[in-house]
């Protein structure tokens, strides 16, 4: 992911060990994406934001200061 929020975490060894934190990852992802009417991306970063703020929660426990919680749609699985 190399997402800025992720710095000083080893979040690659733990998503080796527990591919469903991956999945849930790309799910987060998959489900906050928009697309335009051409198929091209509306909010790409904030996708990849909710999907690194997902594994800063896993490894830390908590959220980062002013992240909402995740809403249930978010990381459904299809």
């Amino acid at each position: 992911m190399g997402h800025p929020l992720l710095e000083g975490i080893d979040y690659w060894a733990d998503l080796r060990d527990s591919p469903s934190q991956l999945e849930i990852c790309v799910a987060i992802f998959a489900n906050v994406l928009e697309l335009d009417e051409d198929g091209e991306p509306l909010n790409e970063k904030y996708a990849e934001r909710r999907a690194a703020v997902w594994l800063y929660r896993y490894h830390t426990g908590e959220l980062p200061a002013g992240e909402p919680d995740f809403e249930p749609w978010e990381s459904a699985l299809y």
